[in-house]
């Protein structure tokens, strides 16, 4: 069985953590060895996001007066082989063997999405300092329905993925293939050649392209809620465990699901199980042996 799975950004850092090294590595280790304990002898891609990393590093640069030396898609390449070569460690310290594809994603240009940003990036800041460093660096930044403000960046709809053929025939030698890090570093095709761009694409909505293009038996999102549901975090939330892809698909286009958050990862959900009409789950980290085997998280079924 050939299985993708999507790590959000709390397999790298919790919430509230300090993002340190020694916690890197411990959240990794935990997630590298939940997945092993999962999936035994299947074949395996393994996508992550980085809004976090890739918003510290533009953060960081742009504080201390070098923001000119590096744009986004320079950033997202960074994490790519930050976190991928913790995952790749991680994987072979249990005799596994692992490769990180730093990979390119295609997007269009005129995306509408370059003109609203969407997406988070980087650390939560109270109302007070997002005006300031808005005010700043000029910066856009929006609510975290998790809590916060954060900085939001443009989200544009990947369309293709340069490096899929090396991607297979890696899984073809049974190698465990780390790819589409953060979204891929976007880029984007004119007369012919393509050129990078600044944006990071969202991480979800990647993989499931990926894993539609590597004809996966089924589509796995793991990130720090329980599933999907209703009405999250008000009185009347109602968590979903499974759905037909049809009943999801009016609701995500009723606006059920926040465009921040829980948005993409429901879209990417769809569009998986609508092409492939295979399965999808979406579920926690914490009990990601529970959702792999299908027992835990919301199910998406054609």
């Amino acid at each position: 069985m050939k299985t993708l799975i999507a790590l959000g950004g709390n397999a790298i850092q919790r919430k509230g953590e300090e993002g340190s090294v020694e916690n890197q590595w411990k959240n990794i280790r935990k997630a590298v060895s939940i997945i092993s304990e999962a999936i035994k002898n299947n074949s395996l891609v393994i996508t992550h996001g980085n809004g976090p990393q890739v918003g510290y590093i533009a953060a960081a640069l742009q504080e201390s007066n070098l923001g000119n030396i590096v744009t986004l898609d320079i950033a997202d390449a960074m994490t790519q082989g930050w976190i991928g070569y913790m995952l790749q460690h991680c994987f072979h310290s249990l005799n596994k063997n692992a490769i990180t594809i730093p990979t390119r994603v295609a997007v269009l240009k005129n995306d509408p999405a370059f003109s609203r940003p969407t997406k988070f990036v980087g650390k939560y800041y109270s109302k007070e300092e997002a005006e300031v460093l808005s005010k700043t660096f000029g910066w856009v930044f929006k609510q975290d329905p998790r809590g916060g403000y954060r900085r939001v960046v443009p989200s544009p709809m990947p369309i293709d993925i340069l490096e899929i053929d090396i991607i297979k025939k890696l899984l073809e030698e049974k190698y465990i293939v780390i790819a589409v890090g953060g979204g891929g570093i976007p880029v984007v095709k004119e007369n012919g050649k393509y050129s990078p761009v600044e944006a990071v694409i969202d991480k979800d909505l990647a993989s499931s392209l990926l894993a539609r293009k590597i004809n996966a038996d089924r589509f796995i999102i793991l990130t720090d809620v329980n599933g999907v549901a209703l009405n999250y975090g008000k009185e009347n939330e109602e968590w979903i465990e499974k759905i037909r892809v049809k009943e999801l698909r009016e609701l995500y286009n009723k606006k059920m699901f926040p465009e921040g958050s829980m948005g993409p990862k429901v879209l990417s959900a769809i569009k998986f199980v609508e092409s492939t009409r295979k399965y999808a789950v979406i579920g926690n980290l914490d009990d990601a042996v529970n959702v792999i085997e299908g027992n835990s998280g919301t199910m998406v079924i054609p």
